[in-house]
């Protein structure tokens, strides 16, 4: 859907057309679910979230002054509706973490053994991870989900949340590197040079 054709169903459903909001849940609902099956871990609570965040537009959708994109503001609805739900309840997030800074180091997920001792550290990690995640100050931790969970782009994160792209881009970054920093200081990930992968090592 263009932006174009965004604004006139998002004008058309606050003048009181169920059929343009119908048509803006069925243009978004999937990514939603899948922003809040990634923060919940559980495709029954990503439902409920993603209900809940349907709700809050539609109630809230005479307050929308169209200054980001309808999909972005539903996005940040969705976050806060899912940390929401996590504070009642035990979070289960997982996240493949790269580098994004080009310092010529990347975050290596160690080796395991096949079998069950392979799933039960593979549990392990998910909930180092999850820790990690909400280890983070709420900056860092909101901007990371967002772009890394549901794919945002920079633009539009920038609008939901009034920055500047660069300044999202650098905010990004630091929120990785602070990331990666807890996952190392905790023997979580390795931290191996792309140098010495090119040379053989994994």
């Amino acid at each position: 859907m263009t932006p174009e054709e965004e604004k006139r169903l998002v004008k058309a459903a606050q003048g009181g057309s169920e059929r343009a909001f119908e048509a803006l849940f069925d243009a978004n609902q999937k990514l939603v679910y899948n922003l809040a099956l990634k923060l919940t871990g559980s495709p029954d609570d990503a439902l409920d979230v993603s209900q809940e965040a349907f709700i809050k537009a539609y109630k809230n959708l005479a307050a929308f002054r169209f200054e980001s994109r309808f999909s972005a503001w539903l996005y940040r609805l969705t976050y806060n509706a899912a940390m929401d739900f996590l504070k009642k309840s035990k979070p289960a997030v997982s996240l493949t973490q790269e580098d994004g800074e080009g310092d010529e180091q990347e975050l290596v997920i160690p080796d395991s053994s096949p079998g069950p001792e392979e799933l039960v550290e593979r549990d392990d990690i998910r909930r180092a991870v999850r820790e990690a995640v909400a280890a983070l100050p709420d900056d860092k931790r909101e901007i990371l989900i967002m772009r890394e969970f549901s794919g945002m782009s920079y633009g539009d994160i920038a609008a939901a949340l009034g920055l500047e792209e660069g300044t999202v881009k650098s905010r990004i970054a630091r929120a990785r590197s602070a990331l990666a920093e807890i996952l190392v200081k905790a023997g979580t990930f390795e931290r191996v040079s792309r140098s010495n992968k090119l040379k053989g090592g994994k």
